[in-house]
């Protein structure tokens, strides 16, 4: 054996950050450390929006820092048996814990693959994110959400008509954190708060700031999905540390808390009463928030759920993957097990997280494709098989029929990040418009009840509003 080989695996043996003993003597500057000393080394390393500035118990310090190099740097092979191993870090590690008061700068980076030839993560950043502190030179006046950036005088095509700030919005590709209501309110979650806007009267009308954990910092109670109920008078929010919370809107008060999952909450889905939820660990949970003990029912899958929606007649639930997976459940909700199989099961070659029923066709759904896919697909949920597809040649992140208009939109990535709105005659799936705009990523989608307007959120940290 080689000395250089002999030296390499000396180090490997005496490497600290092995071991569950020494995990919470390790800090991060000590990380940190021998993070740069290898890169500089081997290449150059991809560095990671970490916090600097969280008040966090050290038992979660290390964990903390290794959840977010899972997120954003994942390993190129995944091996099955490590599988429940990294489930358990994802529900201890503290994720999102990153402050308001920051500027960002954006470097090109390559994105990792896997061997069936798509990304590893569809959450790995299109660049590299360096975070640091800024606004206090008055030259980055820090904007309000909503604040009104330009209005058309005249609605152009293709073009939005209003475009209003979205300060600290979230640039992660598994959340959903925009949603109007039934009556036309707009919830959008921005960093550890949701700001309602009224798209009728284009007014911010209030806040909801979900309470953080007693000792813990308010930007650790990141929001990571929200919805509306079915009568617009109530606002699900579900968070990072695995809690559900349900809203009062009209009275901006926290009817109930409900500690639903031990991981982030990625999807958030009404049924009448009822509301079922989704985490990054595969866990589906079945909630009535009038009950004593709300968990009614229980499902699981061995991927990470990244989006869930019920039909419309509340006949199906559908819930997809960040493998690839969409997985649809028939209406029994009721039962605390995890034996359940969903009825149909269909793949595609990325995430499953842009995903929407058909209102007119109870039984078509579409989803669309991440990275190195960007298929948009209709589907047959009771046989299983694809009615039809179009490519887009870029990421999909969000998708919503407009029943009004009987047409689907869908929001897209790289390269253009744009909007456009298809025409579903069947079999052929036909782009209409295209609306350009944003500068980054489209990662949210929503449409006014009468389907006259869209509303989109990106990772440029813009709210627009197009005409239809």
């Amino acid at each position: 054996m080689s000395r250089g080989l002999t030296d390499f695996i000396g180090k490997r043996r005496h490497c600290p950050f092995k071991g569950q003993n020494d995990l919470h003597h390790v800090s991060y500057k000590r990380f940190k450390r021998r993070i740069i000393e290898g890169s500089s080394r081997d290449g150059p390393a991809a560095s990671t929006p970490l916090a600097t500035g969280g008040q966090c118990e050290p038992s979660f310090e290390f964990d903390a820092v290794c959840q977010r190099l899972l997120l954003d740097s994942p390993p190129r092979h995944r091996e099955p048996d490590h599988r429940d191993r990294k489930g358990n870090l994802q529900e201890a590690a503290l994720v999102g814990c990153v402050s308001h008061d920051v500027s960002v700068t954006l470097l090109n980076t390559p994105r990792t693959v896997t061997a069936r030839g798509r990304p590893a993560i569809e959450n790995a950043p299109e660049q590299i994110v360096l975070w640091s502190s800024g606004g206090s030179d008055g030259r980055r006046p820090d904007l309000q959400p909503f604040a009104v950036l330009d209005k058309a005088s005249a609605s152009l095509q293709g073009k939005p008509v209003m475009k209003l700030a979205a300060p600290s919005l979230l640039n992660d590709y598994y959340t959903n954190l925009l949603d109007c209501s039934c009556n036309g309110m707009i919830a959008l979650a921005l960093g550890s708060s949701v700001y309602l806007w009224n798209s009728e009267t284009r007014a911010l009308v209030g806040c909801l700031d979900p309470s953080p954990q007693p000792g813990r910092p308010s930007d650790c109670q990141s929001i990571s999905c929200l919805s509306w109920s079915r009568d617009g008078r109530a606002l699900c929010i579900g968070t990072r540390r695995g809690e559900i919370q349900l809203w009062d809107v009209e009275h901006k008060q926290n009817m109930r808390c409900l500690p639903s999952h031990l991981s982030v909450v990625r999807a958030i889905s009404w049924k009448q009463q009822f509301l079922s939820s989704g985490s990054a660990l595969g866990r589906i949970h079945h909630l009535d928030p009038r009950a004593p003990t709300p968990l009614v029912g229980t499902a699981a899958q061995r991927e990470g759920i990244c989006s869930l929606q019920w039909s419309p007649g509340g006949d199906w639930l559908a819930s997809g993957s960040t493998e690839g997976l969409l997985c649809i459940w028939d209406s029994d909700v009721t039962g605390l097990t995890r034996s359940r199989q969903p009825v149909t099961k269909m793949e595609q070659p990325s995430a499953v997280k842009a995903m929407g029923w058909c209102p007119w066709q109870r039984k078509t759904i579409a989803t669309g494709g991440g990275c190195n896919d960007g298929e948009l697909r209709l589907w047959d949920a009771g046989s299983g098989t694809c009615v039809t597809s179009a490519n887009t040649n870029s990421q999909i992140c969000s998708l919503r029929w407009a029943e009004k208009k009987r047409c689907l939109l869908t929001a897209h990535g790289l390269p253009q990040h744009h909007l456009t709105c298809w025409t579903w005659e069947f079999p052929s799936l036909s782009p209409t418009h295209q609306l350009t705009g944003h500068s980054q990523r489209v990662l949210h989608l929503a449409l006014n009840p009468d389907s006259t307007q869209i509303f989109s959120a990106g990772a440029d940290q813009r709210f627009h509003i197009w005409d239809m």
